[in-house]
């Protein structure tokens, strides 16, 4: 266990530094897993700590010292930088969210935090894409594989899977090769269960794929790619997080090279192919004129690619 002190102690019993205490706290709170969401929630905190030393921070260093009105400045001084342009509002209100969450994490309960990130803030995250997905280009996807197969081939599977399928990246890790194989021989279809989020309906929401001649030669790829032994990407002795660390962060210097931000484009530039395959149109996003007057083709096609 990270407590150190006394729970009523300075930081709930986490240590002396607000820095320090904010990290120990979470892993308590995960139980030592969740090794990213861990990640992700303290770099936020830092975060929150630098504003809390700065000049126009309360120059707080105990947890026990913050009250609501003390996160709520902080939500004034994100919205200022979204404003300024130096934040982006998805990025404020996640650090606002893990602020939320990590006090939880070191008080024990929820009396401290913001109620709704969203509305402190002043302002609506968006959701919807504004540029167009790279990858989109069939000749671009070839050298993109190309590059990635000369080192790192089952890096070049999961370009392959999740241009095919629109797989996430941590789908097309996990997933169980050899029943999708089987799927596709049998039913000409695939349905992705492995590496899924949980989301609204549960993770094991049926999420059916056409086994299209694409799909059926990304998963040849990766079986093929496939150590071992094992019936996905891994190795049956290698961790998930030890993969992505070791193997699949440093491809992205190659992507980068051949003008790809990272694999959810890849998810993205699937979701257009799809669209036109189901409207005979281009994406909105490629092409914004179509369906101005009848909008049921394209609310049809948008609903069933959602599922």
């Amino acid at each position: 266990m990270a407590l150190v002190g006394r729970r009523d102690g300075r930081n709930f019993g986490y240590g002396r530094q607000l820095s320090y205490a904010g990290p120990q706290a979470l892993k308590d709170l995960f139980d030592g897993g969740h090794y990213g969401t861990v990640k992700a929630h303290s770099d936020r905190w830092q975060a929150f700590v630098r504003w809390c030393r700065s000049e126009n921070g309360p120059g707080f260093n105990d947890a026990r010292q913050i009250d609501r009105q003390t996160l709520l400045d902080y939500a004034g001084h994100l919205r200022l930088q979204v404003d300024q342009g130096e934040l982006t509002i998805a990025t404020a209100q996640n650090r606002l969210s893990s602020v939320n969450r990590t006090m939880a994490a070191l008080r024990g309960d929820h009396y401290v935090k913001v109620p709704s990130p969203s509305k402190a803030l002043g302002t609506q995250r968006s959701t919807v894409r504004t540029t167009n997905p790279q990858g989109q280009d069939h000749e671009q996807m070839i050298r993109i594989v190309n590059a990635l197969r000369e080192k790192h081939p089952r890096v070049a599977a999961i370009a392959q899977l999740a241009r095919a399928t629109g797989m996430r990246l941590r789908e097309a890790i996990l997933a169980n090769l050899q029943r999708l194989h089987r799927e596709a021989e049998r039913l000409g279809r695939i349905n992705i269960q492995d590496g899924t989020k949980g989301g609204r309906s549960g993770a094991y929401a049926p999420r059916w794929i056409t086994a299209t001649k694409n799909v059926r030669g990304a998963l040849l790829a990766a079986r093929n790619a496939s150590p071992t032994g094992s019936n996905n990407l891994l190795a049956q002795d290698e961790s998930y997080r030890t993969f992505l660390q070791q193997t699949v962060k440093p491809t992205r210097e190659i992507l980068h090279l051949h003008d790809l931000k990272g694999f959810h484009e890849l998810r993205a530039a699937y979701a257009c192919e799809r669209y036109k395959q189901l409207t005979g149109y281009a994406a909105p996003i490629n092409d914004s004129t179509c369906f101005q007057e009848n909008r049921e083709p394209d609310l049809t096609a948008r609903q069933q690619i959602s599922l």
